[in-house]
């Protein structure tokens, strides 16, 4: 079997120490679309959006992102990102060095689908937490062999008027510029490549999308004080092609941010949706 619950779940992957400095920051943010100077100029009091914590691991990678997790037998074609949560202990610093261990908490049989979750604890060299990470990916075609299904609990918006509604322009070349960001996956370069997974063109980063939803409810509800942000989790519900538009609405509520991102648009892709279950909790 392509995938061994047994064999994968509480598996451990190797423990990943990376470093990044200000010109890694700036970087992602400009991937992000960022405009602000205190994103994109380091003499301007940079801040960093937490979002950029779960691309630095991986920052100056430049292969396919690999796939070699226990009793995991999958192809790179057959994945796509499913989920992400990030939580932060405090404002990001602009340079550092941290150790990111990660393990596999779940594998969900969805039938025609696995759905795979692994969680991970970014630390200092002092042993200082910086954040934590959840994500999950989605296997297409390795399900069915009878496991837990799993269960979640959608985010419902609420039903009154957005508190922020706006708009963001994806560039045709956001996608190549973020894959600078250390994801080189096919996926969203390469035509034939998207054509054989099932698209009829390269496709945004979801966390791409992610990060620019982020930032843009950041700027609108907190001041684009990025040190308000805590922790901030979405689904991804659906893609994103280079040259659309996202669309987001953020509402105000008790339990933190609530947000929805969709495609904007004329024709059948207006109001296609990008992240569901998507809450910012203030820090």
């Amino acid at each position: 079997m392509p995938i061994d619950p047994s064999v994968a779940i509480g598996a451990q992957l190797p423990d990943r120490t990376f470093s990044w400095d200000v010109s890694d920051v700036l970087l992602y943010h400009l991937a992000l679309g960022a405009t602000d100077l205190s994103y994109t100029l380091e003499t301007a009091g940079l801040q960093v959006l937490p979002s950029f914590g779960i691309v630095a691991p991986t920052l100056h990678e430049t292969d396919p992102p690999p796939l070699d997790l226990p009793g995991c037998d999958i192809d790179l074609a057959q994945v796509v990102h499913g989920s992400q949560a990030i939580a932060v202990t405090g404002p990001l610093p602009t340079s550092g060095t941290a150790t990111l261990s990660t393990h596999i908490t779940d594998v969900w049989d969805k039938g025609r689908a696995a759905v795979i979750w692994q969680e991970g604890v970014a630390t200092a060299p002092s042993g200082e937490e910086l954040w934590r990470v959840r994500s999950s990916i989605f296997v297409r075609g390795e399900g069915g062999w009878g496991g837990e299904r799993g269960s979640s609990e959608p985010v419902e918006t609420p039903d009154r008027s957005p508190d922020a509604d706006t708009t963001y322009d994806v560039t045709p070349q956001q996608a190549l510029l973020y894959r600078l960001c250390g994801d080189r996956n096919p996926l969203h370069a390469d035509p034939a490549f998207a054509e054989a997974a099932g698209f009829p063109a390269p496709i945004l980063h979801g966390l791409c999308s992610y990060g620019i939803v982020l930032r843009t409810v950041t700027d609108e509800l907190l001041g684009g004080d990025a040190g308000r942000v805590g922790a901030f989790t979405a689904r991804f519900a659906g893609v994103v092609f280079p040259g659309e538009t996202i669309r987001v609405r953020c509402w105000e509520t008790d339990a933190g941010i609530v947000v929805s991102a969709t495609v904007a648009g004329e024709g059948e892709r207006d109001g296609a949706p990008v992240l569901a279950d998507c809450v910012l909790t203030p820090a």
